[in-house]
């Protein structure tokens, strides 16, 4: 299988690797993945064989190394640098070496098409319309529509190949990262408590921090949890200035933003309460472990990359215009901003007080 990123994508990949461990059961299943994802899948037990020999060897996470080996050089590999010409050969002669039978390209870029074409995988099965003519590295060329689900559109690469689709999205989190994620902070396992995850990368992605801030009180004045847990990436922390302002007036806010592992993260996503985060990578971790969630969401198409069958668990102010993008700041921050506070609280406590 290759996925290699980005996070929230490869959460949403597993289906795939349910649907080939259970059409070959006794199979190495190894999965390419960016070396800072490898704690989202690593412990999914579809990567044993159901039926092996002692001592036969089980598939896993192959680390794609992001370190001192960017994208662009991987675009020219011939003009990067020394280490980075190493740590591609390594790579390169390790997806080899495992002699392949079947290499999925799941991604459909570039990048993933040559590394499928260089594993030398007889059966080579990707996208016929992938982008960056990923598609000259397969042999297998399915024609999938693009108006389907991007779960559902990864799926249809398996079962060109008569295997039987299996729409399992559980993610499993790692006994040690639990472990460390209670670690973080002593009120986390003082009683039932709510992850909100503010920030994105991208400014079309953002509600605006000051009315996560107003939810948040909101949920602490109904009491519908005895803490609320804030994380984001170590380089969104200026995106949630109005939260951390909160988390330092009360104690029942817990500031984990840029302290936690994907390990950590995962771990922390099964055991929470309840989630409300934008379009994010939580967001899809919270679908594997069927956790309650409120989901806010722009000018991102929700049947096409929202969470998969938990529609009804998006907020949108509006349809998106066509060909908008989320990439599009401008209509972006036009549809954030029309979401509401009072009805993001609303279904938040729908969510955690069901019987409200």
């Amino acid at each position: 299988m290759i996925r290699p990123s980005a996070l929230g994508d490869v959460c949403r990949t597993v289906p795939v690797l349910a649907s080939l461990r259970a059409a070959f059961p006794t199979a190495r299943i190894d999965w390419l993945v960016d070396e800072r994802y490898v704690p989202a899948i690593a412990s999914h037990p579809a990567f044993r064989p159901q039926e092996a020999d002692p001592g036969a060897e089980v598939g896993g996470p192959i680390p794609f190394p992001r370190t001192g080996m960017p994208v662009s050089r991987l675009v020219s590999p011939f003009s990067a640098g020394r280490v980075s010409r190493r740590l591609l050969r390594r790579l390169l002669d390790d997806l080899r070496a495992r002699q392949a039978d079947l290499a999925v390209d799941c991604q459909g870029l570039g990048r993933s098409g040559f590394f499928a074409f260089w594993s030398r995988a007889p059966v080579r099965v990707g996208y016929a319309n992938a982008a960056e003519f990923a598609w000259l590295g397969l042999n297998h060329r399915v024609p999938v529509q693009r108006d389907m689900h991007t779960v559902d559109r990864m799926l249809a690469l398996v079962e060109s190949l008569g295997v039987p689709p299996i729409r399992d999205m559980r993610l499993y989190s790692d006994p040690q990262d639990r472990d460390s994620a209670l670690r973080l902070d002593p009120r986390i396992a003082d009683g039932p408590f709510i992850i909100v995850a503010p920030s994105s990368r991208w400014p079309g992605k953002r509600w605006p921090a000051d009315r996560y801030a107003q939810v948040i009180e909101g949920l602490i004045a109904a009491d519908a949890a005895a803490h609320i847990a804030v994380v984001a990436a170590p380089s969104e922390r200026d995106q949630c200035g109005p939260i951390l302002d909160l988390a330092r007036r009360s104690p029942r806010v817990i500031d984990l933003c840029g302290r936690t592992s994907v390990g950590q993260l995962l771990a922390l996503v099964e055991r929470c309460a309840a989630l409300l985060a934008n379009d994010s990578a939580a967001l899809h971790m919270a679908v594997g472990f069927n956790r309650p969630f409120v989901a806010l969401f722009g000018p991102t198409r929700i049947e096409l990359v929202g969470p998969y069958r938990r529609e009804r668990d998006v907020i949108q102010a509006f349809p998106p215009p066509r060909g908008a993008s989320h990439k599009d700041e401008r209509i972006g921050l036009e549809m954030m901003k029309a979401i509401p506070v009072d009805r993001v609280l609303r279904a938040m406590l729908e969510r955690v007080r069901p019987t409200a």
